[in-house]
């Protein structure tokens, strides 16, 4: 894999964060459901936008997978994102910000298509969850035509966003992307994304999976509703049969690794944790950059929880670039 282009070629939902912070009062005045990623409509979205005091400041680039490539970047991986936005102002903004994190994309303002790029209204309570309300907008259109084979087949991984089962052309673009890697001896890496994912769209995302992935990241909510099981020694027997390797992160608890040979316990970094968005994003970047540039599957889970132990302190998704050296030294010099 040494004499390929990219890292990792991602492939997701392109979408503006809009970061807020609201009370518990505003969740249950709202019927806001907490603590998960809801799908909704742009009207309902404005609801909640208008009864908040928003300002262009709260904008950053977001979305799962993009956000996973950015800190895979952040830390040396070189990457490529297949999306879809308009040709908006929030579609300017997100390209805009992929290029000023070195993410190779085939898109531009001016190529990008009519209508709405899609947005998500990060609401954090104080007990630092995360609750998402996100509008889809074009990304709900992301299909085969978004993947450019030429760059997938000169990567070393596929990262494959799990938030795309939600729609059939986003589907059927994630087994197409999967066939292709497998073809071209591309490894396969999966995120469930979300507890949401798994819960209500288990036969999709089962679809996907196949006979097996290279590497699957989940945390324990979703490893359970997954497998079906609760006992975390079962869980893990069971993702065995359908990841070659895995990792299952675990909050504050650290997460656990399965390198294809043996289970590695990787330790929290304590923290006082302000916001969990990002976090599960941040690990699978780290992790990512990690294994494409020869380190172990141990030393990539102390990488992924560093960092992602550091994205808990701040508010939005995405380190900033001295933050992420800051992580990479502290980690090389651990």
């Amino acid at each position: 894999m040494s004499n390929k282009k990219y890292d990792v070629y991602g492939i997701g939902n392109a979408l503006v964060d809009i970061i807020t912070e609201v009370s518990e009062d505003f969740v249950l005045e709202n019927k806001v459901e907490k603590g998960v990623m809801t799908l909704v409509e742009e009207d309902r979205q404005a609801e909640l936008l208008n009864s908040m005091n928003i300002t262009e400041e709260h904008m950053q680039g977001g979305g799962s997978a993009a956000n996973t490539l950015v800190a895979a970047s952040q830390l040396g991986a070189k990457g490529f994102y297949s999306c879809k936005v308009a040709n908006d102002t929030e579609g300017v903004f997100f390209l805009n910000d992929l290029k000023a994190n070195g993410i190779d994309t085939i898109l531009t303002p001016e190529s990008a298509p009519v209508g709405t790029t899609g947005k998500v209204l990060v609401m954090t309570t104080p007990d630092a969850e995360r609750t998402m309300n996100t509008y889809l907008g074009i990304t709900a259109d992301f299909s085969e035509k978004e993947i450019h084979e030429y760059a997938l087949k000169d990567s070393k991984y596929l990262y494959l966003e799990g938030y795309l089962v939600t729609s059939e052309s986003g589907l059927a673009a994630m087994k197409k992307a999967k066939q292709i890697a497998e073809e071209n001896d591309v490894k396969v890496a999966l995120t469930f994304s979300d507890p949401s994912m798994v819960k209500y769209f288990k036969e999709q995302m089962e679809s996907v999976v196949g006979a097996s992935v290279d590497l699957l990241f989940c945390n324990e909510e979703e490893a359970a509703l997954f497998t079906g099981e609760n006992d975390p020694d079962s869980i893990r027997e069971e993702l065995k049969k359908v990841a070659k390797r895995f990792a299952i992160t675990q909050g504050k608890n650290g997460a656990i690794i399965y390198d294809g040979d043996t289970f590695i316990d990787i330790e929290p970094y304590q923290v006082k944790a302000m916001d969990s968005n990002g976090a599960g994003d941040m690990f699978a970047g780290a992790f990512l950059y990690a294994i494409t540039n020869g380190h172990s599957y141990a030393d990539a889970g102390k990488l992924a929880s560093l960092a992602s132990s550091k994205i808990v302190t701040q508010m939005g998704p995405r380190l900033t670039w001295p933050d992420a050296k800051e992580v990479l030294n502290k980690w090389k010099g651990a």
